[in-house]
């Protein structure tokens, strides 16, 4: 339910004039239930997991968000978004309070929109949240590409300065910027005394193009990391963890479409992740998705999808994924939901001289169940979603 009255509260409490054509709206999100998994790695190899988990299938959320008409088709706009944990009450995103979203900016009627704040990038605005099983079923996280090296989860950029076309037949598309604000334009890494190069600040950008129209949509983006630590996606490994690869650059290549006839819906994506080092040959992570849902009534539907993910042959890492996901909507607002994955990962890398077997790795799943202790992994949930 949209808490328009907050607008009221709101203006009253500063002290504002409230315009005809101004709102503020509360909303949010709360996802939680019981996961199991199969295997899960600990000091003596693996073990089973049962625990209360949320924001599997969409992450947990409240926010505010905002519009004054500034007449003549302008209008002002804000998001504030901040993520939580159902189960203790803590923030999400590494403790920020408006880690979700935190932006303003201005629209124009037949023209778009220019945005300033923490946004998402055009790989999750455009691929991500439109032709994955992760944003058409409730399977979420746990159907995302290995640890979402691809961003396609919630990859956000800081200190972004963001254009987004109005929709012009089907067809948006748009640019973005995230700012180092080092003295160095593009970000810079730094040593140590000790002749350790660590991450300095970073800088980021990402554009993209999307088409709906009737039943089909397509739509492709690309978004690049300089110095990883300027964008963190909401779970799996964040990018700033990346850093210890001592990558320069992190840049991702996404496509996707998908195609609804009656009650059926189809998509596939396909990215492509390179990894470019401080020093040393690049590597390369290609992952390749396809997927359907079936709607047998109005509340009751089902999805399956299929992943195959690749490390370039210097690494010979392969991951088969399937997930399967059943949704029941309670109402318009509230649904329960079960969804399962499974994985099978192959090959070896060799780390610090060793040869080490390449280890199962669900989805962006790592801050939820851990990294298997296998090549191997079976994990299930129930949840419930309820949305206000």
């Amino acid at each position: 339910m949209k808490k328009t009255i907050v607008a009221a509260a709101t203006l009253g409490m500063f002290g504002a004039s409230a315009h005809a054509q101004s709102s503020v709206t509360l909303y949010g999100l709360i996802d939680a239930g019981v996961t199991y998994a199969n295997k899960v790695a600990t000091s003596s190899g693996h073990g089973k997991l049962v625990k209360y988990g949320d924001g599997v299938a969409s992450g947990s959320r409240w926010g505010i968000r905002g519009t004054e008409d500034l007449g003549g088709g302008l209008k002002a706009l804000f998001v504030l978004e901040s993520g939580f944990s159902s189960g203790d009450g803590t923030l999400g995103q590494g403790g920020a309070l408006f880690g979700r979203q935190a932006f303003v900016g201005l629209s124009k009627n037949g023209v778009g929109s220019l945005t300033f704040g923490r946004q998402y990038s055009f790989s999750t605005d455009y691929i991500g949240g439109n032709y994955t099983m992760g944003s058409q079923t409730p399977a979420g996280n746990y159907a995302y590409h290995i640890n979402d090296l691809d961003q396609l989860t919630s990859s956000r950029i800081n200190n972004a300065v963001k254009f987004q076309s109005a929709n012009f037949a089907g067809l948006t598309f748009g640019a973005m910027y995230g700012f180092s604000n080092s003295t160095q334009f593009a970000g810079a890494p730094t040593t140590s005394s000790g002749g350790t190069t660590t991450q300095g600040a970073s800088s980021a950008y990402s554009f993209g193009a999307n088409y709906a129209q009737g039943p089909f949509g397509i739509g492709a983006a690309y978004t690049n990391i300089r110095f990883p630590g300027g964008a963190t996606p909401a779970f799996g490994v964040s990018i700033a963890n990346v850093n210890t690869l001592g990558l320069r650059d992190l840049e991702t290549f996404g496509i996707g479409a998908r195609y609804a006839i009656a009650a059926a819906l189809v998509w596939a994506n396909w990215t492509h992740t390179k990894f470019e080092p401080l020093s040393g040959e690049a590597s390369k992570l290609n992952n390749y998705e396809i997927g359907g849902r079936y709607a047998f009534t109005p509340a009751l539907s089902a999805g399956l999808g299929y992943t195959f993910s690749k490390l370039d042959d210097r690494f010979e890492g392969k991951w088969h994924q399937v997930n399967a996901a059943v949704d029941y909507a309670l109402s318009k607002r509230t649904d329960v939901y079960v969804s399962a994955a499974y994985q099978k990962a192959s090959g070896s890398n060799t780390v610090n001289g060793r040869v080490v077997p390449v280890q199962a790795e669900i989805g962006s799943s790592a801050s939820f169940i851990g990294n298997a202790g296998a090549n191997t992994q079976f994990v299930t949930r129930i949840g419930l979603r309820h949305k206000f």
